[in-house]
Order: structure tokens, then sequence, then C-alpha cells
């Protein structure tokens, strides 16, 4: 396959920042997260954030900020004046568009009173409420440090503090849980009104306390009755689910997460953070923060623990794992415009899985089937 010729216009740049902290870790959570020992460092991780945009700010000349991702550990572990500090900051280094769409991860039982207007206040307009299950029972199971009435609560003082455009986050297949609890958990979601859910599969993960001593989980048919009826239910309600474990409101689909399912680019700072830069030269390259926080504390100069270029026979596989999550797909020339590659460099195999029926004729979408089969539809791009 030949090089990717540069792509004519940069594709849209987002930046996540990661906060690993939390208050202690959940069993079934893979992320970079660590309880917090004592108190959390927030002036010397603040000036580490800065060092580290510092020497990444090539990446973004010239380049509008579209969206920011505050995601974790806990985010909401940080006081409002860390944010309006941080914020300050970024505004001062970088041209953030003026609609960007800048969204925190936020805990219930982490939130002190008015700290929600704090985080308004700091630019932040976008919140996502980690609840998991308004389930108690199922909450105990899950090592969650609040209760139902705390998530309630949670999202009532997001409304109260000026948030209308909030995602829920819910999971489902949880120890013993039955259709009907799923159904109970995505009615008390709803009943807050919120823009955007995310509902998701509790699965087992390596390096997990859940994947070293599992709990017992729904079987494959309970599996699929909860997601059937949890999904009929929720067209019933108007959300749409436009990704595969993401449901939103016409118009409200997280701008941030449209960017990761459209090959866009991403700057990345924090502990373990991951990034996605497409350079002039037309490469693509992916790079990763120093994961430990008092390394990445500690750390002199570059907090890039690694680097990695996309190779080009690669290239339509990292594209399409991406695009083909998202319900509707996208159009044929994004893949160009993304990769730099020519259609025809896959020309072949679009069309042997068209006749298979597990992709959509004229454009980058998976049929139904090819929805269910998803892994073994890429597969072929290996």
């Amino acid at each position: 396959m030949t090089a990717p010729a540069p792509v004519a216009v940069a594709p849209p740049l987002s930046l996540y920042l990661h906060m690993p902290w939390c208050v202690r870790k959940c069993p079934y959570c893979d992320f970079n997260s660590h309880a917090v020992k004592h108190e959390i460092p927030e002036a010397a991780y603040l000036k580490a954030l800065l060092e580290d945009l510092d020497q990444d700010l090539g990446f973004a000349s010239g380049r509008e900020i579209q969206t920011i991702f505050i995601g974790g550990g806990t985010p909401s572990l940080m006081t409002g004046e860390f944010y309006h500090t941080l914020f300050r900051e970024l505004r001062a280094r970088l041209n953030l568009a003026p609609d960007a769409e800048i969204t925190l991860e936020a805990n219930p039982g982490t939130l002190e009173e008015g700290r929600f207007e704090a985080f308004r206040s700091a630019g932040i307009n976008r919140l996502s409420i980690g609840v998991q299950s308004f389930n108690g029972a199922h909450l105990q199971a899950l090592g969650r440090i609040h209760d139902s009435h705390a998530a309630h609560r949670a999202i009532d003082a997001a409304r109260q503090a000026g948030f209308d455009n909030f995602n829920v986050d819910l999971m489902h297949g949880l120890p013993d849980q039955t259709p009907a609890d799923a159904i109970a958990d995505l009615q008390a979601a709803l009943s807050h009104n919120p823009a955007h859910l995310s509902w998701y599969q509790l699965t087992l993960e390596p390096n997990t306390e859940f994947y070293s001593r599992p709990p017992r989980l729904p079987d494959d048919d309970r599996l699929w009755e909860i997601y059937r009826r949890g999904g009929d239910f929720l067209r019933q309600q108007g959300f749409r689910d436009y990704e595969v474990s993401a449901w939103s409101r016409p118009g409200q689909a997280s701008r941030h997460n449209l960017n990761y399912w459209t090959f866009g680019d991403y700057l990345a700072l924090g502990a373990g953070a991951h990034g996605k830069i497409s350079l002039a030269d037309g490469s693509i390259r992916r790079y990763w923060k120093t994961r430990q926080p008092e390394a990445y504390l500690n750390r002199i100069g570059s907090r890039t623990a690694g680097t990695e270029t996309i190779e080009v026979e690669d290239l339509p596989l990292e594209f399409l794992m991406n695009a083909l999550r998202l319900t509707e797909g996208v159009e044929e020339t994004l893949f160009t415009e993304r990769t730099g590659l020519p259609l025809s460099s896959v020309a072949v195999k679009l069309e042997q899985l068209r006749d298979e029926k597990l992709l959509e004729r004229h454009r980058l979408q998976a049929s139904d089937l090819g929805q269910r089969y998803l892994n073994s539809l890429l597969e072929r791009f290996l």
C-alpha cells in the first residue's frame, strides 16, 4: 500500500485531560485510577499539566480546540479553584472554539455543596455523571461509594447549577441483574431528563478485582433480553443509539465522542492520557503519557512515555474500527479525508462485505447484521 498523502484539511482537534485520583478503586475498573492516600497534590499536578502542554503546543499550532473532556479517576475530586486556574492557563496557550464542548466526569459522593457552580463558572459546560446504577444492592456489588439517594441528589444539583447538557453513565449486565432491574435504572435516569446516556455492559477486564474474583453475571440469554428490552424502552422515550453504547436525544450526541469515532485528532494531558495527531507529512501518530501519578509529577522534560506512527497498512482498520461503531456510519469521502488513502485501497474488501450484507451500500456503515458481527467484520482488514 502506498504512503498516505497529507490530508488537505486537518481533522478536528480535541483535548483529553486525565485526573488519576479517586476515593476508592472500583473492582471492575481498568482505567488509570489511584485511590487517594492523603491529599490530592492539586498545585503540583496543575504545574505538571501545564509543563506537559507546553511540550506539546506544536501539535496545536494554528488549530482550534473543538472539545475538551476531563476524565479519570474522579475529576470532580479537584476543586473549583483548580479548574478556574487550569482553564485560564489553557485559554492563554490554546485557541478554544467559542462553542467548545467542555465535559467533566463527576461521581456522586465526591461533591461538596456548591462545587457544580464552581465547575460551571470555570467554563465547564457539560457533565458526565457516573451513576452506574440506582439500585442499592447493585451499587454495593460494584463497590461504589454512593447510594441511590446520592445519585439523584447529584443530578438535581447539576441541574440547579445550570447544567442542562449532561450525560448519565449507567451499566447493565450487573451481578444478578434482571431485565426489570435494568429498565428501572433507565427509568430513574430518564426521570431527570438527561440529554445523553452512556449505557454499557459490565465486562470483566484483566488487572481488575472482578477479573481475579468474578461475580455471578447474567447468562447470554438474559444479557440479550436486557439489551433488547432496554434499547426498545430508550427508543420509545426518544433516544437513539448513535454509537455502540451511547444514546442521546436528537442533536445532543457527545461531540467529543463523535470526534473519536470519526478519527479526529486529540491532544493528551495528564498521567496515562493517550493522544492522536495527524502530522504535516501525512503520517498519523499515537502517543501516551507517563502513567503513574508520582512519576508524572516528578518527570523532568517531556512527560510522553511512548509514541508510535500508525503503519500505512493498519490505517484502514484503525479508521473503520472507530467509524463503524457509529450506528449511521460515515460518508465514504471521510476515509480519504482522515487517512490520506484513496478509497480504492479497500474497495475490494468493501465490495465483498456488501455482497455478504454486512455493510450498507454507498456509505461506510455496518448493516444490522454487520453490527452483530462487528469484530468478525473488522478482522477482514487485519
